[in-house]
């Protein structure tokens, strides 16, 4: 079941939502137990049995949390804490390596010897990516002695809880536990159903008028790769634009429809976007893109492995060992790997820079702003056609197309009237409609405020784990032009077909 389907949005969500509060009324673990139960239904809406595998892990890493919870409350050996936290640790890796990264393993390797092994019958679980990091993460701060709630229904419907169980946001223990324990979470609240709402209706809006379109112009591009065509320079140029605004619009779309939904149930969920594609440097990008992801990275790998504390070359190589990790935990194929290297390298050549910046003394450059954001820009769309392309090769030979500028090629364009945009005769991929509309995509993400400052939510500074994570204002945009991109919207559900949120496959 998908957020923007009519199933979802006119049947599942309503039902679950009011019989949420009917059941609130008389009793909050039951109410607590039915979004549990109608989250594990949202999710065997796409395969029944992974359910079961949910479920199991689910009980296991509970069972690991109380255990390691109970050995550091009796003040027992911290080896014995720490060696029940590597087990747990080590289940959930081998969980997730097993569904994700053992056809990559074995193709791999058969490539390296040479041989021709057969692959494995494996379906990858939704979502396998998400909940196995979330419950990581509960482990480990367990150990740390921060997580100590251990209400096996608040801790089901933190891991399951159906608004971020498919493609997040990461969550932490402290961001949502504290919240299924308090009163307010169960009493209905008209303020949030609004709120909740109108970013719901922005999220949907990103996916279904702006992500779908943007795909029609990405897709046939990278598609061409695979049968060997080699894409023009303004074909390649179209092609990797389009599907960088496809890919901000459908994942923070997703995530703005997250929120939205949550905030109808009167729960917080971190915020996952803060237009990334306004930072000035490739630092400040990964403080504003999939933040709970880059937060994850931070505290639970960059940090331990040493982060900063041990001189610049160690800090430089944490920062490599991050994003590759990173890269390979978006995907099992090379091409993630090398998009995580790239933005490792990316990332220690602006800390270089920043830090020879600084010793040096050199003064502001008027427009570096600008500057910087249009670098920084251009080097996140060469990054993100090695996260698109299929694989290496397809890669190499859109870039190549990127970078390689013919005359005589520009010369002989002849943009098609075509919709969507694919001129027949001359066989390029390209049209006036593609190039308008990649143009209204940039104006948006770079000059239009967000969602989060269209509706009036702001991100918590300074907040303690138990305050909410989010938090309104007046609005700023009238109800009935929100109104209006419901609608439109949902007319557009109802002309074509109803596609996949990109982040689904991770």
């Amino acid at each position: 079941m998908l957020f923007n389907s009519y199933q979802f949005i006119f049947l599942f969500l309503p039902i679950t939502s009011i019989v949420f509060f009917i059941v609130a009324r008389n009793s909050k673990k039951f109410a607590a137990l039915w979004l549990g139960a109608a989250s594990l239904f949202f999710y065997g809406m796409w395969n029944p049995q992974f359910v079961w595998l949910l479920l199991a892990s689910i009980g296991f890493n509970y069972a690991m949390g109380y255990a390691i919870g109970h050995v550091r409350a009796a003040k027992q050996s911290g080896k014995q804490s720490k060696r029940l936290l590597i087990i747990g640790i080590a289940f959930n890796l081998l969980l997730l390596g097993y569904f994700k990264y053992t056809n990559f393993c074995i193709g791999t390797v058969s490539q390296i010897a040479g041989a021709h092994w057969g692959l494995q019958d494996i379906v990858l679980p939704l979502g396998i990516s998400f909940f196995t990091f979330t419950q990581i993460a509960f482990l480990v701060d367990v150990h740390r002695g921060i997580a100590r709630e251990y209400n096996f229904t608040h801790y089901l419907l933190f891991v399951s809880y159906f608004p971020h169980l498919i493609a997040g946001p990461v969550l932490h223990h402290k961001q949502m536990m504290p919240q299924f324990g308090h009163s307010f979470t169960y009493k209905f609240n008209i303020d949030n159903i609004n709120v909740g709402l109108m970013i719901f209706t922005i999220g949907l809006f990103k996916k279904v008028m702006l992500a779908d379109q943007f795909a029609l112009y990405a897709n046939p591009v990278f598609n061409s790769l695979s049968s060997g065509r080699t894409p023009s320079m303004t074909e390649a140029w179209v092609g990797s634009l389009a599907y960088t605004l496809q890919l901000y619009f459908d994942f923070s779309g997703y995530s703005d429809m997250a929120v939205g939904i949550s905030k109808m149930l009167n729960v917080n969920l971190p915020l996952n976007f803060a237009s990334p594609y306004k930072a000035k440097n490739i630092i400040e990008f990964w403080r504003r893109w999939h933040m709970t992801l880059s937060a994850f990275l931070r505290d639970y790998l960059y940090i331990p492995l040493g982060g900063n504390r041990y001189g610049v070359v160690r800090r430089y190589a944490n920062l490599m060992i991050t994003m590759l990790l990173g890269g390979l935990w978006h995907g099992a194929n090379w091409t993630f790997v090398f998009w995580g290297g790239l933005h490792g390298v990316y990332l220690v050549i602006n800390h270089g820079w920043q830090a020879a910046h600084k010793k040096l003394g050199l003064p502001t450059i008027p427009g570096g702003a600008a500057a910087g954001c249009v670098i920084t820009f251009i080097t996140v769309v060469f990054a993100w056609v090695m996260f698109r392309s299929n694989n290496l090769d397809a890669a190499l030979l859109m870039l190549k197309s990127m970078l390689w500028f013919n005359a005589a090629e520009v010369s002989q364009i002849q943009f098609s009237a075509v919709f969507p945009y694919i001129n027949i005769a001359n066989n390029e991929f390209i049209s006036p409609a593609a190039v308008i509309w990649i143009l209204i995509g940039l104006v948006i993400v770079w000059l239009m405020p967000n969602s989060q400052q269209i509706v009036g939510i702001e991100l918590a500074q300074n907040k303690t784990p138990r305050q909410e994570m989010i938090f309104a204002k007046q609005t700023a945009m009238p109800a009935i032009l929100l109104g209006i991109l419901f609608f439109v919207s949902i007319i557009t559900l109802a002309s074509g077909k109803v596609s996949e949120f990109l982040y689904f496959q991770f």
